[in-house]
């Protein structure tokens, strides 16, 4: 039986309205999304680990925790109101992301996770 190939993609859009860049807002010395990132490298199950977002500086942050940012989201998906399905089918064929057995998205404002 050969392994599962498992990605994740944190969803890290720059346009929150009621706290101004939370996905990076430091917390006891790193940024917000950086707990996300090292929680899912710790837990093992992931093969690839992605950042969805539409912020070069994001991105950046994002790459120096180890994720993978292939492409940023276009603006027309990154409001407070699309739907994840919309972002997600981007990414999926944007960054051809052809060939795995599951997807799970890890939102980083839920940093604090069990391995």
């Amino acid at each position: 039986m050969s392994a599962k190939t498992v990605v994740a993609i944190i969803p890290a859009r720059s346009g929150s309205k009621r706290v101004k860049h939370k996905n990076i807002h430091v917390v006891c010395g790193h940024p917000l999304i950086a707990y996300t990132i090292e929680n899912a490298k710790k837990s093992g199950v992931f093969s690839q680990i992605f950042v969805c977002t539409d912020n070069k500086k994001y991105a950046e942050i994002a790459a120096s925790y180890g994720a993978i940012v292939p492409k940023l989201r276009p603006q027309e998906i990154s409001g407070e109101h699309s739907p994840d399905i919309e972002w997600v089918n981007w990414c999926i064929k944007e960054w051809e992301l052809n060939s795995f057995d599951a997807l799970s998205i890890l939102r980083p404002t839920s940093p604090i996770r069990d391995d």
